[in-house]
């Protein structure tokens, strides 16, 4: 199931993904991506990640274990607290149909090599939904589209052994063209580089199964972003858990769990 944006940014992409033409990209625009990069690390402000509770259990209904791993976006920096990010809004909405036992595993900074070893050192138990959220840091080391899906897949076979989810979600890299705290050509760059790795990994997916992509609504941005100008406030993860609850909803029941 894929869920796909329809922005006129997207729409208007002229198609880039052979490696020749990345490369002839980076090289013309190399000098200034360098400049407007280095200039961002030095004036973008490093959010933390929120307090609060990283496990626990809440509403009513059947039961579903939720686990939500990955990068800054899982971990939920941005928000005040982890009420606020995007496992403890996916709680609130999942809530309301279930009774919802959730876990965090996420760090700041994590590129997906890192989450795999994240992973692979937690202890392995049962969840019927995992939620990853990991390919902005692949995507500002300029990792190759191809290469980066195909780590998808590697976590996504970890997962299935180590968590034996009944439904896997694939959040879409973030929407990078609309993050203002990113110059231009640096925030058009990176956002047709995120693109060409949502499309990747679309196109890896398999039309059926319990793995799914889920891609950031269009009003994320829109509705609030943090202070950084990059991850969103707890109004724009409040919009992202509301479109993706449903989804998750689906997958499930779809998915009798046990």
């Amino acid at each position: 199931m894929l869920h796909q944006p329809k922005t006129k940014f997207l729409s208007s992409f002229v198609p880039w993904a052979s490696p020749w033409k990345r490369l002839v990209l980076i090289s013309l625009l190399s000098p200034v991506l360098w400049l407007q990069a280095l200039y961002v690390r030095r004036v973008t402000p490093r959010l933390p990640e929120p307090p609060g509770r990283r496990a626990g259990i809440s509403g009513h209904g059947p039961l579903l274990r939720l686990l939500v791993a990955g990068d800054s976006g899982a971990a939920g920096v941005g928000a005040p607290t982890q009420s606020q990010a995007l496992c403890g809004q996916l709680v609130r909405c999942l809530g309301q149909h279930h009774t919802v036992q959730w876990c965090i595993l996420a760090a700041n900074g994590l590129n997906s090599p890192g989450l795999l070893q994240l992973l692979e050192d937690a202890p392995p138990a049962r969840f019927d939904v995992v939620v990853l959220s990991i390919g902005a840091n692949d995507a500002t080391a300029l990792l190759s589209p191809p290469l980066w899906a195909r780590w998808q897949n590697r976590l996504a076979e970890l997962i299935d052994h180590r968590f034996e989810p009944a439904l896997l979600v694939h959040t879409a890299v973030p929407p990078m063209h609309a993050c203002p705290a990113l110059p231009q050509p640096l925030r058009w760059f990176m956002g047709r580089w995120a693109h060409q790795m949502n499309q990747s990994l679309a196109g890896m997916l398999p039309a059926q199964g319990h793995r799914l992509m889920h891609w950031h609504p269009e009003s994320t941005t829109s509705v609030g972003l943090a202070v950084d100008g990059i991850h969103p406030s707890s109004a724009g993860y409040a919009t992202w858990a509301e479109e993706l609850s449903p989804h998750i909803r689906a997958g499930v029941a779809a998915t009798p769990t046990t």
